[in-house]
């Protein structure tokens, strides 16, 4: 299984106040959640960030912020095909690495 590394780039500045700073780190928790139930998905098939949400339950921004984290990470890409949308829109289709 692999390991996810998690950004340490802050996500609050030194003089933001503390309620900043708890939220910063809780939201490095949540996005480290997020990337693993993705690819939890992705092992399942490749698809579409409003599949990957419906099946994982995760809103479908939050799909959106996390694809191109795993891309830069290396473990997950576009696939290169469009697929639909429940709403009938095209979107990229997504696969692990």
């Amino acid at each position: 299984m692999q390991q996810l590394s998690i950004d340490l780039t802050p996500l609050a500045r030194k003089s933001d106040p503390v309620t900043s700073h708890l939220a910063a780190a809780q939201a490095g928790e949540l996005q480290a959640a997020h990337q693993r139930e993705i690819l939890a998905t992705l092992k399942l098939g490749p698809a579409g960030k409003s599949a990957i949400a419906a099946r994982s339950g995760l809103d479908g921004h939050a799909v959106a912020r996390r694809l191109p984290e795993l891309e830069r990470k290396g473990l997950a890409g576009p696939t290169g095909r469009t697929v639909l949308s429940e709403s009938g829109r095209s979107e990229r289709e997504w696969a692990l690495a």
